[in-house]
């Protein structure tokens, strides 16, 4: 198991980890939290090489993925960097990339209740503006679980606050800070259930959210 315990805070800089072998010629992953081998709850970074392909498979509680570079596709499309999309149970595909990719992925964490398929190319889509110069993209909402896109500009703050359910965040550009850490690009972090910090970005940051999903 690789960062099952809930508990605790998690931050990793996944541009220092190396690449390692999936069961897929010319798929390559960067582990995160894992429960086991090849099954169960599992997020990581995965890299597709051009021509990659996975052989057909199902997704017990659900497939997120956010496509980070390149062009991920499988028999309902292609989709480019920046889309966002939720395959709920149910759902069979044969992914490939034709070019090459590299997405976030989550699989087996969908709520047993949430059935949502999800497809948003975020590039595409009206974002809300706050009066604080936060811009945020409501991706999805499932009962407490709330997951978005940030966009935090140079100078942004927010006060300390505590995190009902934790909070789980992928910085997708610039940096952001809080009281214990630095998160630069490509910073993966994970806290747990009633947490607290006051972030703040020094550049402008763009940033993947998902809150209130972990144990209570």
């Amino acid at each position: 198991m690789i960062n099952m315990d809930f508990s605790k805070t998690v931050v990793i800089d996944t541009s220092a980890m190396d690449w390692v072998t999936s069961p897929a010629p010319g798929v390559w992953r960067k582990p995160l939290a894992r429960a086991e081998a090849e099954r169960g709850h599992a997020t990581s970074i995965v890299r597709y090489e051009a021509g990659a392909s996975f052989r057909r498979h199902d997704h017990p509680l659900g497939e997120e993925i956010l496509v980070l570079d390149g062009v991920f596709s499988d028999e309902s499309g292609d989709y480019g960097a920046g889309t966002y999309f939720r395959n709920p149970e149910g759902f069979r595909h044969a992914p490939f990339s034709k070019e090459g990719c590299v997405i976030l992925v989550k699989l087996h964490q969908f709520q047993s209740d949430d059935h949502a398929h999800v497809s948003i190319e975020t590039h595409k889509s009206d974002w809300q503006y706050h009066d604080s110069g936060f811009r945020t993209l409501e991706l999805h909402r499932h009962r407490d679980e709330i997951v978005m896109l940030v966009d935090w500009p140079a100078g942004g703050k927010n006060a300390f606050h505590n995190h009902p359910g934790g909070e789980e965040l992928y910085v997708l550009s610039g940096e952001l800070g809080d009281e214990n850490y630095s998160y630069p690009a490509g910073t993966w972090a994970r806290h747990p259930h009633m947490s607290g910090h006051a972030p703040y970005a020094n550049v402008d940051t763009l940033l993947w959210l998902k809150l209130g999903h972990l144990p209570k």
